[in-house]
């Protein structure tokens, strides 16, 4: 009997070391994870014993004192379980929003008083990241397949993070053992090298590292990222590990320690975990101590829970259902942008009644977690990717999800229009605030061309602020009409080509050749330039 016994603890610690290896559970009470390493614990021992009291033949079977050791034994583990589960249940029901709304309301700090033409400097397009994860990829995949020395051992992992590495705006990723195989013949070096792609211009790089990185979430056993850090932080909870080079480009592993209220609730970022994947070396921060070199301590999908929660549980849990008033939501997708050396996600806010606007938007720190709204009624984002589509409908272009810049004070939607092959053949401004107000520029005219057209058609106030004045003497006039419009079109005695709508100037039409006039009109490198007034 004593052997039995033994041999079922032994089988018990095996199974459940094997499963500890394997699925990495956080010994932390406030972990699901965790509370199913314990049933499933409990369940392999419910298990065992059947499977001891029934291996011993009929006289084993029918042996009353057996029987009811093995019936006991197994009726206070189920308890177990039962008690464990309705324990948890019994716990989040309790911290559910039903009864904790205003704290869920409160899961993160929102700044409502922003001002986006003071907080957003103006559009430079010289350092606009216009690629998005979809190009970036495939200029990546392309520089490994280069590298015919790599390409048979190694791939490019998909994490492509977005940073910002000494003012340029990049996304790095790492490369990742092909299989055990290839683990097994690599991992005394290690893997030498990463891959940067230039979100600004699209130059990508495979930067080669002196030393071979190890721990890697494609490498097995010890070696492997998740068990590197469970092992070395056997409590701690983790969110998802994103790869970051610092200012002098040396790789790290940068993992969000997470907090939960009940079990699995209300997740919280308290701090991150730092791991160089050379040395195995970890360091610890908690979250107002981040290096400023790391840009991605928070998750882009625990942001949009949040702020989920703060827009639905403000006015109260009954009134997100019933009432609903004042309840707001973030929009599907989101970006990012680049701002002072940090990344901010953006996402628009609008009503649960509301379909296709925004009622403004949020920008967080993705390094810190400070977020601010915007007050900027206007088109929801996918409502601004259909409108860009729909001017260049027959050529069945896809749009990306929208760039949000200020270009002139005006926060506006910037979006690259791709083939089916993925090329981007068009750009696309649209107007926050009017979706309506959209215009779209051949991509091989350049962003500047495509703002500057954008800007010139725009039917507004005209801006003196950035308007050019000028003095030219007409020597050749002629008119054309567009849509119902009449436009004139001027050469100066300089050569140089105008044109202009009737709707600057009721003068128009009474302006002869030789005649002098002074004109104001916006930056264009376009060779025929738009007259927005005549003085």
């Amino acid at each position: 009997m004593k052997k039995r016994i033994l041999l079922i603890i032994l089988i018990q610690a095996i199974v459940m070391s094997c499963y500890y290896y394997l699925v990495l559970p956080p010994i932390n009470i406030t972990s699901s994870a965790f509370w199913s390493f314990i049933v499933f614990s409990l369940a392999i021992l419910v298990g065992l014993l059947t499977l001891n009291n029934f291996t011993g033949g009929l006289k084993t079977i029918f042996n009353k004192k057996r029987l009811k050791d093995y019936s006991l034994s197994v009726v206070i583990i189920i308890g177990l379980i039962i008690v464990i589960i309705a324990g948890i249940s019994i716990t989040n029901f309790i911290c559910s929003p039903l009864f904790n709304a205003k704290s869920y309301s409160n899961r993160i700090t929102i700044n409502e008083d922003g001002n986006f033409t003071e907080d957003v400097e103006k559009v430079d397009f010289n350092s606009l990241p216009l690629l998005d994860r979809d190009s970036s990829e495939k200029l990546g995949d392309r520089v490994m397949g280069q590298m015919s020395d790599l390409v048979s051992q190694f791939y490019v992992s998909n994490g492509y993070t977005q940073i910002n590495y000494n003012n340029d705006i990049i996304r790095v990723t790492s490369l990742e053992y092909a299989d055990i195989i290839k683990w097994i013949s690599n991992r005394k070096e290690g893997i030498k090298a990463y891959i940067t792609v230039n979100s600004v211009n699209g130059e990508s790089k495979l930067i080669k590292t002196e030393k071979g990185m190890k721990y890697m979430p494609s490498a097995f056993f010890n070696e492997n990222l998740k068990r590197k850090l469970r092992f070395e932080f056997p409590t701690t909870i983790f969110g998802e590990s994103k790869f970051e080079i610092d200012n002098e480009g040396n790789p790290y592993w940068i993992t969000p320690i997470k907090k939960y209220t009940g079990v699995g609730l209300k997740t919280k970022i308290v701090g991150v975990v730092v791991l160089d994947p050379v040395t195995g070396e970890t360091s610890k921060y908690n979250i107002n101590e981040v290096p400023t070199w790391i840009d991605n301590a928070y998750d882009a999908n625990l942001i949009i829970e949040q702020v989920d929660d703060w827009g639905t549980y403000k006015g109260g849990f009954f009134n997100s259902i019933f009432g609903q008033k004042n309840v707001v939501n973030t929009t599907e997708g989101y970006n990012y942008l680049a701002m002072n050396d940090d990344i901010y996600m953006y996402t628009g806010i609008t009503s649960v009644l509301a379909d296709e606007s925004n009622l403004g938007f949020i920008l967080t720190n993705m390094r810190t977690g400070e977020t601010i709204f915007y007050s900027v009624p206007g088109a929801e984002e996918y409502s601004a990717m259909k409108s860009a589509e729909g001017q260049v409908q027959q050529m069945k272009y896809n749009s990306t999800f929208p760039l949000l810049i200020n270009l002139n004070n005006n926060p506006t939607y910037l979006v690259s229009l791709k083939d089916a092959a993925g090329l981007v053949k068009m750009y696309g401004f649209v107007d926050v605030k009017d979706y309506q107000k959209v215009v779209v520029t051949d991509a091989s005219k350049g962003i500047e061309v495509a703002a500057q057209n954008y800007l010139n058609t725009l039917d507004e106030e005209i801006k003196e602020d950035i308007l050019i004045t000028k003095e030219i003497t007409i020597k050749n006039i002629s008119t054309v009409v567009k849509s119902g419009n009449t436009y004139y079109y001027f050469m100066d005695e300089l050569d140089k080509k105008y044109k202009a709508s009737i709707n600057v100037s009721e003068k128009l039409p009474f302006i002869e050749n030789g005649n002098t006039i002074n004109i104001g009109y916006y930056e264009s490198k376009d060779d025929i330039i738009e007259i927005k007034k005549l003085y």
